[in-house]
């Protein structure tokens, strides 16, 4: 069933694959600081998350948010991070409360679990077959400030859940390209989320049942390290893409 569905940080790429795929599919009502600059589907709030009236105003009548909107730089200053990651996210899930939507799905990133990478798995980084995955349940070790906060964001989500019963799913994006993996790039490749399957996801985001969960959003890479069984069990989701096809071709 379609469900009413605010997309903030609407302009950026995540929501350029989403809406890509999804356009027809939901009643959306979009957010951004920068207005639009192609036909979008419904309505077009231009905002900044930091303008808490207008964010309140937008949560009207709406299912399920999906928060996407921050500074997306992994080198992003403190100040930047603190003000656009942690409490614009903090406003979002305040005002879905207050608002009543019944989910809020959260663009978290890779770079929460960065470190895991340089202090688990080197010199062999990314080898075809590995029992050792993270799967959403180990603690968060940042790579950078920009994943600090994207710590901070599943932490909140946590807190809403559990304080106010709201469903969450954090989705730790990976390496969203559009057409092909990352040519030369062994971690892009391991991580790639093609924009079919990043839509596919968050379309399962939006309709699944949950309480509150951490997934990886990524396509099913033979070279993977990050686990997808999660995001397949509680979620539904049944990834079409494998970085490997376009590197054998």
């Amino acid at each position: 069933m379609a469900q009413s569905v605010l997309l903030t940080g609407a302009a950026g790429r995540v929501g350029e694959a989403i809406l890509g795929g999804l356009a027809d599919d939901h009643e959306w009502r979009l957010l951004d600081r920068d207005p639009p600059t192609d036909d979008q589907p419904g309505e077009f709030v231009v905002a900044d998350i930091s303008d808490v009236d207008t964010v309140r105003d937008a949560m009207d009548g709406i299912d399920v948010v999906v928060h996407l909107a921050g500074d997306p730089r992994p080198e992003a200053p403190w100040d930047s991070v603190l003000a656009n990651n942690i409490d614009g996210t903090q406003t979002i899930f305040e005002a879905a409360v207050d608002a009543g939507v019944e989910k809020v799905v959260f663009a978290s990133s890779n770079h929460a679990v960065g470190a895991y990478e340089t202090t688990e798995r080197t010199p062999e980084l990314y080898r075809t077959h590995d029992d050792y995955r993270l799967d959403g349940t180990e603690l968060p070790r940042p790579s950078n400030l920009y994943g600090v906060s994207k710590a901070a964001g599943e932490t909140l989500g946590r807190y809403y859940h559990d304080e106010h019963g709201i469903s969450v799913v954090c989705v730790r994006i990976g390496n969203l390209t559009e057409g092909h993996p990352p040519i030369d790039y062994e971690r892009g490749q391991a991580m790639w989320l093609s924009y079919r399957d990043c839509a596919h996801l968050f379309d399962r985001c939006i309709r699944a049942d949950y309480d509150y969960e951490i997934v990886y959003g990524i396509s099913d890479n033979d070279r993977k390290y990050y686990s997808l069984e999660r995001a397949r069990d509680e979620l539904g989701y049944d990834p079409q893409d494998n970085s490997a096809e376009f590197l054998d071709e």
